[in-house]
C-alpha cells in the first residue's frame, strides 16, 4: 500500500503553517484599514490630544455643575422676579413667578447636574484614546 502525499501524516510542519496563515490582503484594502480610527499608523493620538480631551471633559463637568446649581437655586430667590428686565413686562413677570415654571427650571438644573456628573463618572481613558 502506498501512502498519499496529501494525507496529514506526510505533510511537513511548514505546509501546515502555510495553510493556517491568512491570505494576503490587496494593497488597497490594507491602506483603507490603516486610515480607519484605531487601526494602526493612520491614527495616532499624542499626549497633548489626551490632555486637551481631559481638560475639555473637566470644563464640561464644571459648567454643567455651575449652571445646574444656578438653575436649582435662582428661581426661588427674589432676584428671579425683582429685576429690571421683568419690571417692564408684567405678563412675563407673572409667568416667571408661577411655581410650575420655577419647578421646571429647578428640574432642568437637577438634570444638568446629573449630566455633568454622569460624564465625570463614565469618563474612560481607553475610549478617550480612540
Amino acid at each position: 500500500m502506498t501512502t498519499d502525499p496529501n494525507t496529514s501524516e506526510n505533510r511537513t510542519q511548514s505546509a501546515v503553517e502555510a495553510e493556517i496563515q491568512p491570505a494576503e490582503k490587496p494593497p488597497a484594502v490594507t491602506a483603507a484599514l490603516r486610515t480607519l480610527p484605531g487601526n494602526g499608523a493612520g491614527h495616532h493620538r499624542t499626549s497633548l490630544d489626551l490632555w486637551l480631551h481631559r481638560i475639555t471633559v473637566l470644563m464640561f463637568v464644571f459648567v454643567c455643575a455651575v449652571v445646574g446649581v444656578l438653575l436649582v437655586i435662582l428661581p426661588w430667590r427674589p432676584e428671579w422676579t425683582d429685576n429690571r428686565l421683568l419690571l417692564a413686562y408684567p405678563g412675563l413677570r407673572a409667568l416667571v413667578t408661577n411655581g410650575f415654571v420655577r419647578g421646571i427650571c429647578s428640574g432642568l438644573g437637577l438634570l444638568d447636574i446629573w449630566i455633568g456628573f454622569w460624564e465625570a463618572i463614565h469618563y474612560n481613558e481607553i475610549t478617550a484614546a480612540k
